[in-house]
């Protein structure tokens, strides 16, 4: 992305296009150099879409920003979040009966217009929407307001019977930090499904609570497989 951030400056372009290998995956760049991920693009296309008429909701993730959330309650629009993968984001959509949802990582969702995630078929809508709303893909986005977020992986042994995730320890203390944060923020403890990882994400309103909350979890799960 860097590359590209770097080249729609240096060119002076109103924006920058990213799609990924087998161009499921859609990122774009405004023509400041900011990166324009998964959950600002999917608020762009929703608010379009709301705009238009849609009456359903919108599936996103459990790493969805939860400034998303907020974003699309604020017009109105329900939200839930489905596991990790496009493949899950499509199931919520077919049981709510719900045509819009996505992926912080690019998977955009609008079975109006395709039957899967299509980074081709979205960078055209997304298109479409700054042409009708006369913005720029900066001034499109300005609805949506992320949290800072914070995340750390940590390592330990599958086959040593622990399921770090479920020690008394480590939940209380996701409780404690979960409660302190009240709506302001949230926590997720999540395992690769490709490496001996979890992973330990925090969403606050400020950057340092977001680290530091994150860096307490992370200790803990340190000390538990140690």
């Amino acid at each position: 992305m860097q590359s590209l951030c770097d080249a729609v400056q240096a060119e002076g372009a109103d924006l920058g296009i990213a799609l990924d290998g087998d161009a499921d995956r859609l990122m774009m760049v405004d023509h400041t150099g900011a990166v324009v991920d998964g959950d600002e693009l999917l608020y762009l296309l929703t608010r379009q879409a709301r705009a238009a008429g849609y009456q359903g909701g919108v599936v996103g993730t459990q790493m969805s920003n939860l400034g998303l959330a907020h974003a699309l309650e604020s017009i109105d629009v329900p939200f839930i979040r489905a596991k990790v993968g496009d493949r899950y984001v499509m199931q919520q959509l077919e049981e709510k009966g719900w045509r819009i949802g996505g992926e912080t990582s690019g998977h955009l969702i609008n079975l109006d217009h395709a039957s899967t995630g299509d980074a081709i078929v979205a960078s055209l809508q997304v298109l479409a929407c700054l042409l009708d709303q006369g913005a720029s893909l900066h001034e499109a986005k300005q609805g949506l307001h992320k949290l800072p977020q914070t995340l750390i992986n940590v390592r330990y042994q599958a086959q040593s019977g622990i399921d770090p995730v479920k020690e008394p320890e480590v939940r209380d203390l996701v409780e404690s930090v979960t409660r302190d944060l009240g709506q302001e923020g949230r926590v997720l403890l999540r395992k690769s499904g490709t490496e001996p990882l979890i992973r330990v994400m925090v969403e606050a309103m400020d950057a340092a609570t977001a680290q530091k909350a994150a860096e307490r979890i992370a200790d803990s799960i340190r000390q538990v497989v140690s």
